[in-house]
């Protein structure tokens, strides 16, 4: 699986999760609980595999989508505190599902700009063996994944 392909496949995982959290009743805390613990699981563990090899790949093999690729840590950063905050949070408190949504509407705005804008940029500039070769390396590197959102490298920065 190419590196580009795998990213969407997250974007789809974790895009359903926000889709089930949505249609979770008023009174579900536990059920909303349970798939915010699946959101911050996967958005950290993808916010990771990008930060760590598709990031820096494709600012060398893609120069002209640095920018891109700054504004997107930028939001990775503002994610992963969020994320961090959810953790702990009690599901009847008041800011639970208000601060879910708006990680939500931070995160669909991310995934649009990545897919519609600048993948597309990337696949033609870094080629198909190329992203084959890291979609490899991301797929392992999953299981290396921090639990802790803070511990992803755009959490510091």
């Amino acid at each position: 699986m190419d590196a580009i392909v795998l990213l969407k496949d997250d974007h789809k995982t974790v895009e359903k999760l926000f889709k089930e959290f949505e249609k979770a009743g008023d009174g579900a805390h536990k059920k909303k609980r349970d798939i915010v613990d699946k959101i911050i699981e996967e958005l950290t563990t993808h916010a990771y595999i990008e930060e760590e090899i598709f990031y820096p790949a494709a600012r060398e093999g893609a120069p002209d989508t640095v920018d891109h690729i700054l504004e997107s840590v930028e939001e990775h950063h503002v994610v992963v505190w969020m994320l961090s905050e959810l953790r702990g949070m009690d599901p009847e408190d008041e800011r639970f599902v208000p601060k879910v949504t708006v990680l939500m509407e931070n995160v669909r705005h991310h995934v649009e700009e990545e897919e519609e804008e600048w993948f597309p940029k990337v696949r033609e500039a870094m080629g198909r063996n190329r992203l084959q070769e890291l979609g490899e390396r991301m797929e392992k590197a999953k299981a290396k994944a921090p639990a802790d959102p803070l511990a992803v490298s755009s959490a510091g920065k």
